[in-house]
């Protein structure tokens, strides 16, 4: 199928601006994301002026933030991070669904990439193990999702 017309983003000289949503609920965990997703950008080629970081209370906060961040900013892409760790009532379901559906519904209407690092596990084990560990680090995954976008759509 190589006589067939391609697109796809991706990661080297992409360049763009990026606006990084980061959560304040559960830190010790979206501050290693955050880590992960800058240093990502970073050695991907973007220019740390070219990124800033926006802070909301938690995950719930969101969708509203990276909202207002592209109706008030001129982004490339956003990348929502966050972490929702399931307790022992059914708090863990509504946070984490409405901030997913949230997030898309804003990704979908404003037609700027928003990647979505939030964190949703059982256990704060499996919340340590997805930011930075062995199951590597999902704030970054989210800054290579963004980057890919970015150059996938300069391209188109």
């Amino acid at each position: 199928m190589t006589d067939i017309k391609t697109f796809e983003g991706t990661f080297n000289n992409v360049g763009g601006r990026y606006a990084l949503v980061v959560a304040r609920f559960n830190s010790f965990v979206v501050e290693a994301l955050l880590d992960g997703a800058v240093d990502t950008l970073v050695r991907h080629g973007v220019s740390r002026d070219d990124i800033e970081i926006v802070r909301v209370p938690g995950a719930w906060e969101l969708p509203v933030a990276v909202k207002k961040v592209l109706e008030k900013r001129d982004y490339d892409a956003v990348v929502a991070l966050g972490a929702v760790i399931r307790g022992g009532t059914a708090h863990f379901e509504f946070v984490a669904g409405e901030a997913a559906k949230g997030i898309a519904a804003v990704q979908n209407s404003t037609g700027v990439p928003v990647a979505f690092g939030v964190l949703t596990v059982d256990t704060i084990e499996q919340a340590i193990e997805r930011s930075g560990t062995k199951a590597g680090n999902k704030g970054a995954e989210a800054a290579l999702c963004a980057l890919e976008m970015v150059s996938l759509f300069k391209a188109l």
